[in-house]
């Protein structure tokens, strides 16, 4: 059913002029999506408020709720007659929806709560469909969609996934909204967050770490408290974009988890020297944003100034570690052998402040639509570095598309990185052997056959004059013989 009703959405948006491509598509579905998710949860907690014998105080009240603009009821069948529709639905919308949603923001209690989610969403957000037909069938079947069941919401967050993954696909910028879930697992695997714990992701894009961390900490033994404990105080992320902002909470809606601790604001503003125990965590899963040229006063806010977005991000992960967490971020992997000032400096840092005990070498064609190579580099905070385990992924085939990573390719790493086994793909550097002025981490596999050494133009040339002659030698001998 609910793969059904995506594809009927995706054919009624073809048609929408507002709607230029994926990125758009998955914009706009998430709003329409957020409502209705908020009125089965209002729902649900109104139902739970009558049974305990108490009242409950809607968020979103009048007509600005789902089942009075969106989707009116009569005897329990849509009510077309009351329902708003082309010009003036696309009018209610823009002039008194939106800006009735977006100023939640002013009058929530705190960052954290629903309230000013919902007002986050709807101030940097805008409605881009211009037709109100189409917008009134996309209402109607996403009226259709439910989010009671645990099943309901795997299978509508398994076709959210998709759409992320091929809006990731659609443009350059492709890592920056979708790390692949099988690279995502393996590194969680690697940390093994365990209940109690909270895990932090400083550039959450669509918050695909947090809901794959998730999903792993979901056990089926667990008690009230810990799902309590997983639900509010476990997941915690920040988000400067709006799109990505509003993708990460639906998705992590999606996932199930009611109130995502995500906050709509730029990482990099915060000071590193102003960050508090209390501001810690004590996972780190990231991949922030890769180039970039971040302002002056910006870089203000870190010990080792640079333009490059990922090294300022770095910083931030290296201090907002308590002693003893771990991480797990994805970056260029020319951070290990970069001779400038900044990566030189941040190198040491990295090794001083850290066990840096794990580097994985990514292929080049992980990350669809990015055309950088990557490594993962896996650290615990409170220790300097000693050995680093390297382990140079090669799934034996050109990644693609029609390719991409699997879990497959990943389960030797995970079974090896646990005792940090050297093997052909697999060895360690010690601390004490890298060079004290650059601190070079390159990725140089001493396990690779080395390569033949390439002959010279003038020696290829010779070779070939020489067969050349042996053949006309062995012509001549066989004309003779004619």
């Amino acid at each position: 059913m609910y793969e059904t009703a995506f594809n009927q959405i995706e054919r009624n948006l073809r048609a929408e002029e507002g709607i230029a491509n994926e990125l758009d598509y998955v914009e706009q579905i998430s709003w329409v999506l957020f409502l209705k998710y908020l009125h089965e949860l209002e729902a649900e907690r109104q139902d739970r408020a009558e049974l305990e014998g108490g009242d409950y105080e809607p968020i979103i009240k009048d007509e600005y709720r789902w089942d009075q603009w969106a989707a009116p009821k009569k005897d329990g069948q849509f009510d077309h007659n009351a329902a708003r529709i082309g010009d003036d639905l696309i009018a209610f919308v823009d002039q008194e929806l939106f800006p009735f949603l977006g100023s939640f923001r002013e009058t929530a209690t705190g960052p954290q709560t629903i309230e000013y989610k919902i007002g986050e969403v709807f101030t940097e957000l805008r409605n881009k469909f211009r037709s109100g037909y189409i917008l009134r069938d996309v209402l109607e079947v996403l009226d259709g969609l439910s989010f009671n069941t645990q099943a309901q919401r795997h299978e509508l967050s398994e076709l959210y996934e998709t759409r992320i993954k091929r809006m990731g696909n659609a443009g350059r910028n492709g890592g920056e909204y979708y790390t692949p879930r099988p690279l995502i697992r393996a590194m969680i695997k690697v940390l093994d967050p365990q209940i109690g714990e909270t895990v932090y992701d400083g550039a959450v894009g669509s918050a695909g770490f947090l809901c794959e961390a998730f999903e792993y900490m979901r056990t089926p033994d667990l008690t009230a408290t810990e799902w309590e404990t997983l639900q509010r105080k476990t997941f915690y992320g920040q988000e400067k974009k709006s799109l990505a902002y509003i993708i990460g909470i639906m998705n992590m809606v999606l996932h199930g988890i009611e109130a995502p601790n995500i906050v709509h604001t730029n990482s990099l503003n915060e000071n590193v020297m102003d960050i508090q125990e209390k501001d810690r965590h004590d996972i780190i899963l990231a991949n922030p944003p890769f180039g970039g040229g971040e302002r002056r006063e910006v870089q203000q806010n870190f010990p080792i100034r640079t333009g490059e977005t990922a090294y300022l991000f770095l910083q931030h992960f290296i201090r907002k570690l308590r002693a003893g967490g771990r991480a797990a971020v994805v970056i260029k992997n020319t951070f290990l052998s970069n001779t400038d000032n900044a990566s030189v400096a941040l190198r040491k840092e990295l090794l001083e402040a850290a066990n840096l005990h794990t580097i994985l070498d990514c292929p080049q064609g992980t990350f669809q639509g990015a055309g950088v190579k990557t490594v993962v580099l896996f650290f615990e905070k409170g220790s300097p570095t000693r050995d680093v385990w390297f382990y140079q992924l090669d799934p034996g085939r050109s990644m693609g598309k029609t390719n991409p990573l699997n879990d497959a390719d990943l389960a030797e790493f995970v079974e090896l990185q646990r005792g940090q086994k050297t093997g052909l793909k697999s060895w360690t550097v010690n601390r004490a052997d890298l060079d004290e002025l650059t601190f070079d981490l390159s990725v140089k596999n001493p396990n690779t056959p080395e390569a033949d050494v390439l002959r010279s133009p003038e020696e290829i040339i010779a070779d070939m004059l020489a067969r050349d002659a042996d053949t006309a030698d062995i012509l001549e001998n066989i004309r003779g013989m004619l």
